[in-house]
């Protein structure tokens, strides 16, 4: 368990600062939680410097800024005490080149197959050319040709063969979306993320944890607003197209898109 900062250090401990920061902005627990999205727990463990339940350094540093900022002080102190406490930030995890090598790898094969199917026609091809030929030219030959059907019947399931190696679907689940919507595609590529979205009536439609390599489709008649706690993980789809951003490891961010977008809230 991660607790506070240690005993040598005679600054006041970050959970205490953002708890007397929250008193003098005149704020309840449930009022912070309300307007941040941080779970009350959570804040409560945080302002008595108990970080175990963020999830993680990542989602600690992602709660701090965002309490801090709810309070009205600046998170960059906090944050940089938080690393003193904790080893230092760490370094992000060089993931993309895991994703590219498992794309490559289907793909290699690919080649081989379509060799061994194609090699495969040809000598089908050529036997039954072999057969019809010997069969013409020698009245004496045709009780091969009579069992032809058997010999010739193998070939059958290469029909089927050309379908095998389609294309793979594309990435995009939200390729055709309804223009008469607001469609949002969340995947969470470089690691997990805690996610909430609603609709424009508030209505809650996730409020979890999307672990890493899945994806979560949101839909509504006029505007999804989310919150991401670890943005820079997140790769966003809006109304079928791809948004780009600068989101970094542990940023929580919060974002509204309408039917007109992709652009951000």
């Amino acid at each position: 368990m991660s607790i506070g900062n240690s005993p040598e250090d005679d600054r006041p401990s970050i959970g205490h600062i953002l708890q007397q920061a929250r008193v003098a902005a005149g704020l309840t627990v449930d009022e912070i939680s309300s307007s941040t999205r941080v779970r009350i727990p959570i804040v409560h463990a945080i302002e008595q410097d108990d970080f175990s339940r963020c999830g993680g350094d990542v989602y600690a540093r992602g709660h701090i800024r965002t309490l801090a900022r709810a309070v009205g002080i600046d998170p960059a102190p906090l944050v940089e005490q938080f690393d003193a406490g904790h080893g230092g930030r760490p370094a992000p995890t060089p993931a993309a080149p895991l994703f590219e090598a498992e794309r490559i790898r289907p793909e290699r094969r690919r080649p081989n197959w379509t060799a061994a199917m194609v090699a495969a026609i040809v000598v089908v091809v050529g036997f039954v050319g072999f057969t019809l030929f010997n069969g013409g030219s020698d009245g004496r030959q045709k009780d091969p040709v009579a069992e032809g059907p058997t010999t010739t019947g193998k070939p059958k399931p290469s029909p089927s063969k050309p379908a095998d190696p389609k294309p793979d679907p594309s990435d995009s689940a939200i390729a055709a979306v309804p223009k008469d919507k607001v469609t949002v595609k969340v995947s969470a590529v470089d690691d997990k993320s805690w996610i909430s979205a609603k609709a424009h009536n508030g209505k809650l439609l996730f409020d979890g944890t999307l672990a890493k390599g899945d994806s979560k489709t949101f839909t509504d008649e006029q505007q999804v607003d989310l919150i991401l706690g670890n943005a820079g993980a997140i790769q966003l789809f809006v109304n079928g197209k791809d948004v780009q951003n600068d989101f970094q490891p542990g940023q929580v961010e919060r974002l509204s898109y309408t039917k007109g977008d992709p652009e951000a809230g």
